[in-house]
């Protein structure tokens, strides 16, 4: 009896000594913080002051979230420049710090965060020296052994009391390496509580990472907060640095900069040898993307214009060669390679701007596309030739597998549009044939050989925009490649039917009356030169 009162007594003991560890003791409260932005001419903010924190008491969290100051300097041969000091959201590496100290050996921004008002006024660095290793003396064996009373030695319960004992030193050991090394495994971001992915410094300015926003094929996506600006963080781990390593030159490839395109920020590498971890920052979109928001959401006629347009003119943009001006580079042609709308963000006012550009190729003039396969892409939004692996590998082909995928989406946005009738649940291109998770063989029965598509809902014929935007659609998901519209052909058609009145009635709609001079003809016909054979692969 007195030795399971004891092991409960002890465990309870290995439990508090958990949370005083891991998750740090009595919260100190931070309301304020000095401020200095040595930018504050470019970010158009003040130099220097006292920043209020924010109070986390209106999310409701106030019990979790800690406020908290920090500082961020360089020190080059002595000559301390001051970068930025303010308030820093919550963070487990600022627990109970009453100084702003630095521990960093020789980082090239260093860094310190602290707990109470103004505590960053003062900073310093003071490096992490690891202490010489000491070898306990150790007692022998029996006399450790013998040194428990003799009740205790000869209870049946101590085999018992020893493995838990063990499992709680190993649980507790593995916790605090965890906390220790700044490491949270991605999608179990409440493993331990208190524990937060490291805050690195993008620049000359601090990053704090916030919480998972979405996981795809190539990383996870991280909401993240650098200064008064919040950031989406796309972590790709070190097997899939040829997609980050795409992406970051798409996307830094010149003339990239368009108000429908998604704001590049910075790309860096994280981590050394396998635990290294590629991180490409984007601007950051509270709404998500355009499927998660027709999940949730139906779209009026003028919502569902807004959108359209605005994605049209992005890929448009992306499609188009622009010439050399003056003080820039000529912009090449760009495919995307995998549109589809859970690529496309949307800023709060609606309008959508593209992203994820992993598999987009580049199509320089006069130059071969490089090593590239024919089939990638999501099996869903693939366009035929890409499905029965038949893709010419020429420009022209590639915008148009591109333009297959843009009908996809404006079909998925005429079904959450409210004008029309009654909205169904939103259902991904070809779920209602053949359910949500087809596999390619599936995909080519159905597009290639029977040469089907997502169907018309027949209140959408009733409406006159949406009838017209219906036609569009079919002659953007044409069999064959070569009639499908371009880009700008269809942002021009969808922008006339937004600008003008729409008969919500009317009798069946006539093809000519209301779309501009845009007729289907097949894009330009400049190419690159073709590799020496075709590829296709999974």
């Amino acid at each position: 009896m007195f030795w399971t009162s004891g092991a409960t007594v002890a465990l309870l003991l290995l439990e508090t000594l958990f949370e005083v560890s891991v998750c740090g003791g009595r919260a100190v409260q931070t309301s304020e913080c000095v401020y200095y932005n040595v930018n504050h001419e470019l970010e158009h903010t003040n130099q220097s002051g006292v920043e209020r924190c924010e109070d986390e008491a209106s999310s409701g969290e106030k019990d979790n979230k800690r406020s908290h100051c920090y500082a961020s300097w360089t020190n080059s041969t002595g000559a301390i420049q001051l970068v930025k000091k303010g308030c820093w959201l919550d963070d487990f590496n600022c627990y109970d710090r009453s100084e702003c100290v630095a521990t960093e050996d020789s980082p090239q921004v260093f860094f310190c965060c602290c707990e109470g008002n103004v505590c960053n006024e003062h900073f310093t660095h003071l490096p992490d020296i690891p202490a010489p290793a000491t070898r306990p003396f150790p007692l022998p064996q029996v006399q450790r052994w013998n040194a428990l009373p003799k009740h205790i030695r000869d209870s049946p319960s101590l085999p018992t009391f020893k493995t838990a004992l063990k499992t709680h030193l190993l649980l507790l050991t593995s916790a605090l390496w965890r906390c220790t090394h700044h490491k949270l495994p991605y999608g179990h971001e409440h493993m331990v509580k208190g524990c937060a992915p490291s805050s690195p410094l993008v620049g000359l300015r601090p990053l704090q990472l916030l919480e998972v926003k979405a996981r795809g094929r190539f990383g996870c996506v991280w909401k993240g907060q650098m200064m008064n600006e919040y950031v989406a963080v796309k972590i790709f781990p070190l097997q899939d640095r040829q997609s980050w390593a795409n992406e970051t030159a798409i996307f830094q490839t010149p003339g990239m900069s368009h108000d429908n395109i998604l704001r590049f920020i910075a790309a860096e590498r994280r981590g050394t040898d396998m635990d290294m971890e590629l991180w490409l920052l984007t601007e950051y979109h509270e709404l998500g993307s355009l499927s998660d928001y027709l999940k949730a959401n139906a779209v009026s006629w003028t919502e569902l214009c807004l959108i359209a347009e605005s994605m049209c003119r992005g890929l448009s943009y992306l499609h188009e060669d622009v010439p050399q001006r003056k003080g820039r580079a000529p912009k090449p042609a760009v495919a995307h390679r995998d549109f589809k709308s859970k690529n496309v963000m949307l800023r709060t006012d609606l309008t959508a701007v593209i992203g994820d550009f992993g598999l987009a190729v580049c199509f320089e003039p006069g130059k071969p596309p490089g090593e590239i396969h024919g089939q990638v892409g999501t099996w869903r939004y693939m366009a035929p030739e890409v499905l029965e692996g038949a893709v010419n590998f020429q420009r022209d082909a590639f915008l148009r597998i591109d333009i297959y995928a843009l009908a996809l989406v404006l079909w998925e946005l005429l079904s959450r549009c409210n004008t029309h009738g009654p909205v169904d649940e939103y259902l991904l291109p070809f779920e209602e044939e053949i359910g949500p998770h087809p596999t390619l063989e599936d995909l080519q029965e159905v597009v290639v050989n029977k040469k089907m598509r997502p169907a018309f809902k027949e209140d959408w014929l009733k409406h006159n925009g949406a009838c017209q935007v219906c036609e569009t659609v079919e002659e953007c998901w044409d069999h064959d490649a070569e009639a499908r519209l371009s880009a700008g052909c269809v942002e021009e058609r969808i922008r006339h039917l937004h600008s003008n009145p729409v008969i919500i009635t009317p009798p069946p709609c006539q093809h000519s009356h209301a779309q501009p001079s845009c007729v289907a003809l097949p894009l330009p016909a400049v190419t690159n030169v073709d590799p020496a054979h075709k590829e296709s692969s999974l």
